[in-house]
């Protein structure tokens, strides 16, 4: 019976399917109708399957982004808040600096609180100021000869005048006077020492200075760009 059947399928022709017995008819068709059920699983439910675990997957980016920006926007005010009042306290803090009109008159102060505390200025020389941002900066070079004592009470001294003085550093040297004819001399409470180099005193911008020195943090990068090109 199995070889009998087998015979007959072998008889089976596909340019002939009409004149097929109707089981072979049918089972023909349910081949062919799986082959394109699975053939349309590949090409078209596969393929939507892996978009929507692409779109899946940006949904979880767009929404972490979203809450990230949401959170940003909600401490936007406050942080503008904070940020007009950190302005303000740097206003404040500038203006104990002194002016344009007492720089003079501080430097004087200065050179003559040394002198006070029995300080020997050999130099004392202020060179060019220059313009920061929001402040203007003036060396002074300055070699002064005195005991530690005396060069505390000068920092003291400055420290206690009526506008608050900024002084920084720069290319400092303390060392004993005369140190290279004696250089294993002892440093006591009254040796003789001498400072030497450069401090720099500070004062804010008034108004007009303020807003010449924005324009020209302005135009900076302009005529930058144009150089660079």
């Amino acid at each position: 019976m199995n070889e009998k059947k087998k015979i007959k399928l072998n008889e089976l022709q596909l340019n002939n399917i009409g004149g097929w017995p109707r089981e072979a008819q049918l089972g023909f068709c349910g081949l062919v109708a799986l082959f394109i059920v699975v053939l349309a699983w590949f090409l078209m439910v596969k393929g939507k399957q892996d978009e929507l675990k692409s779109l899946e997957a940006q949904e979880s980016d767009l929404k972490t982004e979203f809450e990230t920006k949401q959170g940003k926007a909600a401490n936007l005010e406050p942080l503008k808040q904070q940020l007009v009042q950190m302005e303000q306290q740097l206003q404040q803090m500038l203006r104990q600096l002194p002016s344009k009109t007492e720089m003079p008159d501080l430097i004087v102060d200065i050179s003559q609180t040394a002198l006070a505390t029995g300080i020997q200025n050999d130099l004392f020389q202020p060179g060019p100021e220059t313009k920061q941002e929001f402040y203007a900066e003036k060396p002074i070079m300055l070699r002064m000869v005195g005991t530690y004592h005396q060069f505390g009470a000068f920092v003291s001294g400055v420290a206690s005048l009526p506008r608050v003085v900024i002084m920084t550093m720069h290319d400092i040297s303390l060392q004993p006077k005369n140190a290279k004819n004696n250089p294993n001399a002892r440093i006591g409470p009254n040796s003789a020492l001498e400072l030497a180099g450069t401090v720099k005193t500070y004062r804010y911008l008034d108004e007009e200075e303020s807003a010449e020195s924005e324009a020209a943090a302005k135009a900076a990068p302009a005529v930058d760009k144009k150089g660079g090109k």
